[in-house]
């Protein structure tokens, strides 16, 4: 029996790539010269494409498979994939929820601690020898504080549950409230910046909530709240927070995205009162292995039974 045919659009985790080649045809676009004549000649043989969170899949690239019937994504993100034209052609789209939320959350709280208290900072000043000229100054106490969280969904829950072991007061802003939620509602975003000590972004990306977190909103959280974001880069207008953050209209930021990874925009990096780390919310080998299974069981269950797993909603 045919093995159906799979694009995949880019490199992914070693293991993933096996499994996928042990059930499929599987074919890297990555490694072809040129991707638009690869696809011209050979686009109608793929039943499938599989990619991740950070690549996704243009509708320049669904055009070009007329006989695409599904895709699965590595990611929780899917801001990067034109769903819009999949589902106008009835292609499912799956991806990875849910079994990400814990880390992301880990790394959110991870992100809150070190740029409150400074770890990283406090590695470095140690590292260089500047103990020994005198102690390391005073930083901010996390426990008993205000987490603002743009984003109550998924792993916006989760990063809300951990404030709960810091006695933390938590409120959160949405579209809309979020039924039953037992954390306080705020209308607007400006309003929970200026509530919060901590706001942590875990919106999701996409034009519409492109630079949400904006000057006037860096402004609202002022010059004793940090900003963390583990969401999207997309969401924060980056220049503004440089801005924010060497002329002190807040105190600190900690970053898991940028708006064009891998390159961080130079001011940020130069920025001391800012954590920065490379995209590794998601990075332990217990959920990328989850992950991983979760994009073959999408597709497994697709060619079984016409539907994927878990939907892009």
């Amino acid at each position: 029996m045919t093995r159906p045919r799979i694009l995949q659009m880019g490199k992914l985790l070693p293991s993933l790539e096996q499994a996928l080649a042990a059930a499929y045809d599987v074919h890297l676009l990555a490694g072809e010269a040129d991707p638009r004549a690869f696809l011209a000649r050979e686009g109608a043989s793929f039943a499938g494409v599989v990619t991740n969170a950070a690549l996704g899949v243009d509708a320049a690239t669904i055009a070009a498979l007329p006989g695409l019937q599904v895709i699965s994504s590595f990611g929780v993100g899917f801001d990067k994939v034109d769903v819009a034209a999949a589902r106008a052609r009835g292609i499912p789209v799956g991806y990875t929820p849910d079994v990400l939320n814990d880390c992301v959350a880990d790394t959110a709280f991870g992100l809150v601690i070190d740029v409150a208290r400074r770890f990283s900072a406090a590695d470095r000043f140690l590292r260089r020898g500047s103990w020994l000229q005198g102690p390391f100054p005073l930083a901010t106490r996390v426990s008993g504080k205000r987490l603002g969280i743009l984003g109550m969904g998924r792993i916006g829950s989760v990063i809300a549950r951990r404030a709960s072991g810091f006695d933390m007061q938590v409120r959160y802003h949405n579209r809309r409230p979020v039924e039953g939620s037992p954390y306080g509602y705020e209308p607007t975003l400006e309003s929970l910046a200026r509530w919060a000590d901590f706001l942590v972004v875990a919106a999701a990306g996409g034009a519409g909530t492109q630079h949400l977190v904006s000057r006037e909103i860096l402004a609202a959280l002022g010059p004793q709240g940090f900003l963390v974001n583990i969401a999207r880069g997309s969401v924060v207008d980056e220049q503004a927070l440089a801005e924010a953050l060497e002329s002190g209209t807040i105190a600190g930021a900690g970053l898991d995205v940028y708006a064009d990874e891998p390159r961080v925009p130079a001011r940020l990096i130069a920025c001391d009162n800012a954590v920065l780390l490379p995209h590794l919310a998601s990075g332990t080998h217990e959920t990328r292995r989850a992950m991983a299974d979760l994009v073959l069981e999408n597709l497994r269950s697709f060619f079984a039974t016409g539907k994927v797993a878990v939907a892009v909603p």
